[in-house]
């Protein structure tokens, strides 16, 4: 694009420090800078409000998520490098590597099992606790307004286990509750009369141009067919998809097999080629659709088999006369939906707070340290300002320490019988440092583990890295108003093969005492979600390559992209990206969702069943004093399995504390 389109966009405006926002290291003396060394006051982008504000990083802008800083070390000891560590002279009862949702869940576990004595520390590479469970803060006059950086949902509640939900109220997240604040947002923009669109721009389908609906629920005032009429589609086309989505596929060459044949077949093919093949469509047909699961799975339709997309209700099989998956058959846990691969009967609804998940790592902290997050119900933890400065104190029973990244755990002496672990983390400084506990729970990325952990047999080490992440990104986007929104009546735009997928207006819940926008003239944060893919490729090789697409791609690339699609899809409404976006916090998760297996990729009987054979349970097992959580060794990447994992590892310990006692 030319300088004069990139000055009409906005990316003229002053963004101070963008060589530290692109996630190019900054360093001092040879180490990482950290936050409290940043003029906080110079740079209104970091989000302080004045030069004496602590420590703060939900308020931080600018490229989050996998953020400068955190992930150098870890690729430094993947890559070979050691490092000797100083003997810090600490000694706790358990150390747990990773303070995402799986650790800090697992830290409250612990203390609370083993009693007021017991000493924790939680060791997080990031600046921030909470793993994927960040919260993004944006201040704008004298509104502060709230949205996740990352987890987003509590999803199909009812299955959740019943650790997971008792541990949801001991620490104050009674889901009534915030069900009930999370219907006001619903109610709040269904009350605008705000519906969804999707616009067609024009490197994919030949012009730019916004239609308000969509093909399943059509527009305003008219029919599929209508609707259709609307888009740039060509006729043949608008012809192919209204057949799809009323007719389905002819059943040549199925007639003759049994349902579960049928079903069998869908789990080998993609469905791309479901809608190629066998419903015969144009190539031109597939943008329109491809989008639609990458914000479960992360690839689009040519990674997804088709029976996943049957499951999830996708156009294109009502001929096939497949029979519903029974409600308590081992089938039922297949395909996506409300729950991630999983299709959930009366699942439930999916509760979204004002910072996603964010809020629940918060209340976990609560928890442990009280005095870190004042208050004591979940309403009042949604503004209560989070003293970091009490994570990590001498004396405090649970200590948080962040900015801290774990290189290397190995039992003092033989596995079977150490009864201490020695753990060695690299701090914001660079120096390193080893403490030494008699039990340790690995809630990182399981895939990282065979480097932190030498000691493990082969077999356990190839099964822990197995998976390949998913990465994905979510943006969010402070803008002065939304006006342009309810000029046009969206609150909504898909956007099929875009950079980023979709945007939507943020969440406007209405609890405790958050102050939601409320008028069109309010500041508003605003949601998008981009999933690099690579069409063609192995699911997993997808994965590797979207995840070194998102650590090479600078903030001023995201940045110049967020405001050519908002303000192209917007242009009627009255957006200006120039004048109306007011910030720009991009989260990106290089390695974001657990692996999950699936029919294509994987042995049918590990997408379908819970096989004791998965590389997930083979690398989940004890290590001596060492027990491995994180949603990776339950192979879904959602909050209850993340709960449970905790749980199931803590257990694994608490079990060998009370044997090694009776002996």
């Amino acid at each position: 694009m030319s300088k004069a389109y990139d000055r009409e966009l906005g990316m003229g405006r002053d963004i101070p420090r963008r060589d530290f926002l692109n996630g190019v290291a900054v360093t001092v003396g040879g180490s990482m800078l950290s936050l409290q060394k940043l003029d906080k006051s110079a740079d209104p982008w970091f989000g302080y409000s004045s030069p004496q504000e602590a420590y703060y990083p939900p308020a931080v802008t600018g490229m989050r998520g996998s953020h400068t800083g955190s992930f150098e070390v870890a690729h430094g000891f993947r890559d070979g490098r050691t490092w000797a560590g100083e003997d810090s002279g600490e000694h706790y009862d358990m150390v747990i590597v990773g303070g995402g949702l799986s650790g800090l869940s697992a830290g409250f576990f612990f203390h609370d099992n083993a009693g007021p004595g017991s000493r924790v520390l939680i060791l997080d590479n990031h600046d921030d606790f909470g793993g994927h469970a960040k919260r993004n803060e944006f201040s704008y006059g004298d509104r502060t307004l709230l949205l996740n950086g990352g987890t987003s949902n509590l999803e199909a509640i009812h299955h959740y286990s019943t650790v997971a939900r008792t541990l949801l109220a001991t620490v104050g997240l009674d889901l009534e509750r915030a069900e009930a604040a999370d219907q006001t947002s619903r109610n709040f923009y269904r009350s605008l009369g705000l519906t969804g669109s999707t616009f067609f721009s024009r490197e994919i389908f030949g012009d730019d141009r916004l239609v308000t609906g969509s093909v399943s629920g059509f527009g305003p005032n008219g029919d599929r067919q209508g609707w259709l009429a609307q888009t740039p589609l060509s006729g043949d086309v608008q012809r192919d998809i209204v057949r799809l989505e009323e007719i389905g596929a002819a059943v040549d060459g199925w007639s003759d097999l049994s349902d579960g044949d049928r079903k069998t077949r869908l789990a080998r093919m993609s469905y791309a080629t479901f809608l190629l093949n066998h419903a015969r469509v144009r190539p031109e047909v597939i943008p329109f659709y491809d989008d639609r699961p990458k914000g479960l799975f992360c690839v689009g339709i040519d990674a997804l088999p088709a029976l996943y997309a049957w499951a999830m209700g996708y156009p294109g099989f009502q001929q096939l006369d497949l029979q519903p998956l029974s409600r308590v058959g081992p089938l039922t846990h297949i395909g996506g939906g409300q729950h991630g691969r999983e299709r959930q009967f009366s699942g439930g609804p999916t509760i979204e707070l004002p910072d996603g998940n964010a809020t629940l790592a918060r209340l976990l902290v609560r928890a442990m340290i009280p005095d870190a997050l004042p208050g004591s119900t979940l309403e009042d933890s949604i503004m209560a300002h989070l003293d970091y400065s009490r994570l990590d104190r001498d004396g405090s029973p649970v200590r948080i320490r962040l900015n801290s990244t774990v290189v290397r755990v190995q039992h003092r002496g033989s596995p079977e019988n150490a009864s201490e672990v020695e753990v060695t983390y690299v701090g914001q400084d660079g120096t390193a440092k080893t403490v030494r506990a008699n039990h340790v729970v690995m809630a990182c990325h399981n895939d990282m583990i065979p480097y932190i952990c030498p000691e493990m047999s082969p077999e356990q080490k190839s099964a822990l890295g197995y998976g390949e992440r998913m990465p994905i990104v979510y943006t969010n986007v402070l803008i002065r108003n939304w006006t342009a929104f309810t000029n046009l009546g969206v609150r909504s735009v898909t956007c099929p093969g875009m950079y980023h997928s979709n945007f939507s207006l943020g969440r406007a819940l209405e609890i405790g005492d958050y102050n939601p926008p409320r008028s069109p003239e309010d500041p508003m944060v605003l949601h998008m979600t981009r999933t690099p893919c690579v069409p063609g490729l192995p699911k997993k090789e997808q994965h590797r390559r979207g995840r070194r697409d998102l650590q090479e791609t600078t903030f001023e690339t995201f940045e110049h992209n967020i405001r050519d699609q908002i303000g192209r899809a917007l242009s009627d409404g009255g957006f200006d990206p120039a004048r109306d976006i007011e910030a720009i916090t991009v989260n990106r998760w290089p390695h974001g969702y657990a692996y999950s297996y699936d029919t294509l990729d994987d042995p049918i009987e590990w997408a379908l069943f819970e096989d004791d054979d998965r590389p997930c349970v083979i690398g989940r097992q004890r290590f001596g004093r060492i027990s491995i959580a994180n949603s990776d060794a339950a192979a879904t990447p959602h909050t209850d399995a993340a709960i449970d994992q905790g749980y199931r590892a803590v257990g694994e310990q608490l079990l060998t504390r009370s044997r090694a006692e009776i002996s």
